[in-house]
């Protein structure tokens, strides 16, 4: 690694005084943003000139004016002091980088499961920083470590952890319930939709021995918790996971259209890189996850 000479380059300090002074074209303002008495930050800016054996500023009785030379290194000095102002903030709120987690996850799932999974995970682990991205389709990107998603428990490259199966339940706001007297009267009502299970209310009637090949009514989304907020405000039932509504189940915002309970052709999974097997924050995880299984295995 290259030597670096300190003598050429200049403090911080001497930086942050002709950035500052360059930005107001004022001692006098420069020195109060700093909270430096005038005569400290004219004598930074003084020593930075002869450091550079440069004029930065042309000093006159109408004001304060930067020379071309001193125009130029003020853009460089902004973003010299943003960069470093940059550098600091992300290593004081990440910590080191390679104890740093990349998380993949569903939105919903992230929301209504992960989320109050790993309530406590930082208390117990603060050198682990977790970084958790709702978007599971990246799952396979080389800064991913984990992930916690629904599939089939195949993905290259990773190893697979089965969490639980996907069980879902018709459910609707109680207003809409006077609606719906039975599978019938349900096929008819808005049945919404979430678009990565575009055959789920499909299986859902044939599962019952009650097949339909109509069109579905009803608005369709891109994920479970807009479907789920729309089956609250009494827009139609939704057919979701039951862990994901057991909150609003509980306390009387939804419910069940329908007493059916239907198992998911897949499952979720929390997956992991195969090299990071043996990484100490990939265990941690791995351990946490199962104790918290362990503790809710309803």
């Amino acid at each position: 690694m290259t030597q670096l000479n300190y003598r050429r380059y200049p403090s911080t300090t001497a930086l942050q005084c002709f950035e500052c002074t360059a930005r107001h074209l004022s001692f006098t303002r420069a020195s109060k943003e700093l909270h430096m008495t005038q005569s400290a930050v004219s004598k930074q800016v003084a020593q930075l000139e002869e450091l550079l054996a440069v004029q930065l500023f042309h000093r006159s009785s109408s004001g304060l004016f930067l020379t071309p030379a001193g125009q130029a290194y003020y853009h460089d000095a902004q973003n010299i002091l943003q960069q470093l102002e940059l550098s600091t903030l992300n290593l004081m709120a990440h910590g080191v980088e390679a104890d740093t987690l990349h998380i993949i996850s569903h939105a919903t799932f992230c929301a209504q499961w992960l989320i109050p999974a790993l309530k406590g995970f930082r208390q117990a682990h603060p050198l682990i920083h977790l970084d958790i991205a709702e978007q599971a389709s990246a799952l396979l990107g080389d800064n991913i470590d984990m992930g916690f998603v629904y599939g089939d428990g195949v993905w290259a490259g990773m190893e697979a952890v089965k969490l639980f199966d996907e069980c879902s339940v018709a459910v609707c706001a109680p207003d809409y319930l006077d609606k719906i007297n039975d599978l019938s009267t349900l096929a008819t009502s808005h049945l919404l939709q979430v678009r990565t299970r575009p055959r789920a209310w499909y299986e859902y009637f044939a599962e019952q021995n009650h097949p339909t090949d109509t069109a579905l009514m009803g608005v369709r989304f891109d994920t479970f918790n807009a479907c789920i907020k729309a089956a609250k405000l009494g827009c139609g039932v939704a057919l979701v996971p039951l862990r994901f509504v057991k909150n609003q189940l509980s306390q009387g915002e939804l419910i069940q259209a329908h007493p059916y309970q239907m198992v998911g052709r897949g499952a979720y999974y929390m997956v992991y890189r195969t090299e990071l097997g043996h990484s100490h924050k990939v265990r941690t995880m791995l351990d946490w996850i199962h104790q918290y299984l362990k503790q809710h295995s309803g």
